[in-house]
């Protein structure tokens, strides 16, 4: 069988589902192991969030650069 690879989530979702996590933990309705997991998968969304910023704030730097001509190129990711 083969891995389905996960695809990034966009900015949005992202900040929806951190949302969502900040409420449920907010609750005081969770066990410790639960909340550890929700808090994980909050680092691991917050992250995600932080590279697309990134990525959105070099496009930008791109964009408004003065060399008009210069082609533009999807960057790379960094893992």
């Amino acid at each position: 069988m083969s891995k389905k690879v996960e695809q990034p989530a966009n900015f949005e979702t992202i900040l929806k589902d951190l949302e969502q996590i900040v409420t449920r933990l907010e609750s005081g309705e969770l066990s410790l192991e639960q909340a550890l997991k929700e808090f994980e998968q909050g680092v691991k969304l917050t992250r995600q969030g932080q590279k697309t910023l990134q990525q959105a704030e070099q496009r930008v730097q791109v964009l408004l650069n003065d060399n008009f001509d210069a082609p533009l190129v999807p960057f790379a990711e960094k893992e």
